[in-house]
C-alpha cells in the first residue's frame, strides 16, 4: 500500500464513482479500477460493494478511508512543512475551539494570523468541549482548545488557564441574592447538565461530585442555544463560567452565583495527537493562541487565572 493508491481509493471514496473520481483525478477508469482491485487483494478484503448507481463503501472501506484521510492529511502537512522551512510562514492550520476559546479569542487570532502570517490558512471549528476533543481524535483538527481532557497517552496537553464556576438560572431558581451557594445547596435545584462522559468533564472533573449532581439533573442536553433557552424558560439552572455565560447573565432576570464548599474550577488545555509531529505552522499557531488566551485574561476579557504564562 502506497499513497497514490490510498489518495485514489479516498477520491473514489468521496465520489462515489469511479467515472467521477477518473474526472477528478484525470486517470483513465481502467487504471482506477486496477489500482482498487490491487488494494483490495493486499488488503484480503472487499472495500466496496459495486452497486448498479456506483459503490457503497464497506464497514472495511470505511475504516480505511478513516486512515486514509488520517495519512494523507500527514503527508501534505510534512510536505508544506519542509518546503517553508526557514521561510514564511504557510500551510493549512485546522484548531477546534470550545465555545468561550470561540468568543474570547476566536475574531482577534483571525485578524492576527491574517496580518502576520497572510500564506497561513487558518479554519476554525467551535464545538463543546467533549465534540473538540473527537474531532482532534479523528485528526480532524490539528489543535484543540478543551476543558479537563481525559488522561490519554494519544494526547499532548498544555495546561493554559483555570476558572471558577459559577450556578447561573433565573433570580426565582437560584436565589436574588450575591452570596455565594453550597454546592449541597445546588443538589436541590433543577439542575441543566450536558450529557454524560467527556462533554460533562468539561463542567467538572471531580467524579464524585459530577455524579451527584447527575443523579439529580432534571435535564440533560449537549446543546448550547437549547440550554440557554431552557434557563430563560424557567426550566432549570446551570453550572458554567462568566465568560460562557455572559449574554445569559447580562439580562436582567438573569442571574449568577459563586459556587463553594467546595469551590467548583475547570481548566483549559491546549491539546495535540502524540504520533502527529507539529509542523511550523501548527507550531505557530499554538503558540500564538497561548499568547492571546493569556494577554485575554491580563485585559479582564477572560476571567480566570493564567497557567503557565512566561
Amino acid at each position: 500500500m502506497n499513497s497514490k493508491q490510498l489518495h485514489y481509493f479516498a477520491t473514489i471514496y468521496e465520489s462515489g464513482t469511479l467515472s467521477k473520481a477518473s474526472i477528478q483525478l484525470n486517470v483513465a477508469v481502467s487504471a482506477l479500477s486496477h489500482h482498487l482491485s490491487n488494494l483490495e487483494a493486499e488488503l484480503d478484503t472487499r472495500l466496496f460493494d459495486r452497486k448498479s448507481r456506483g459503490l457503497r463503501p464497506t464497514a472495511s472501506g470505511e475504516r480505511l478511508y478513516d486512515h486514509a484521510r488520517s495519512i494523507l492529511r500527514a503527508i501534505d502537512a510534512a510536505r508544506e512543512d519542509l518546503r517553508i522551512s526557514g521561510r514564511e510562514v504557510s500551510g493549512d492550520v485546522a484548531i477546534g475551539m470550545a465555545h468561550s476559546g470561540v468568543k474570547a479569542i476566536g475574531v482577534p487570532l483571525i485578524e492576527r494570523m491574517l496580518s502576520e502570517h497572510p500564506k497561513l490558512r487558518l479554519s476554525i471549528s467551535e464545538s463543546l468541549s467533549g465534540a473538540t476533543l473527537k474531532h482532534l481524535l479523528s485528526t480532524e483538527v490539528d489543535l484543540a482548545l478543551i476543558y479537563n481532557p481525559p488522561s490519554d497517552t494519544r494526547l499532548r496537553t498544555w495546561p493554559v488557564l483555570e476558572e471558577s464556576m459559577v450556578c447561573v438560572g433565573k433570580r426565582a431558581i437560584i436565589g436574588d441574592t450575591e452570596a455565594p451557594i453550597r454546592f449541597r445547596e445546588m443538589l436541590e435545584l433543577p439542575v441543566i447538565m450536558l450529557r454524560h462522559g467527556v462533554f460533562a468533564r468539561a463542567q467538572l472533573d471531580d467524579a464524585v461530585l459530577l455524579k451527584q449532581l447527575e443523579a439529580r439533573a432534571r435535564l440533560q442536553m449537549n446543546s448550547v442555544y437549547a440550554i440557554a433557552g431552557a434557563i430563560r424558560a424557567g426550566l432549570g439552572c446551570v453550572i458554567g463560567t462568566r465568560l460562557f455565560m455572559g449574554d445569559l447573565i447580562a439580562e436582567a432576570d438573569i442571574h449568577a452565583r459563586p459556587i463553594i464548599e467546595p469551590e467548583l474550577k475547570r481548566t483549559l488545555y491546549v491539546c495535540e495527537l502524540t504520533q502527529r509531529r507539529a509542523s511550523f505552522a501548527i507550531e505557530t499557531v499554538r503558540d500564538t493562541v497561548i499568547e492571546m488566551i493569556h494577554e485575554s485574561i491580563r485585559s479582564g476579557v477572560w476571567d480566570a487565572e493564567a497557567i503557565g504564562e512566561k
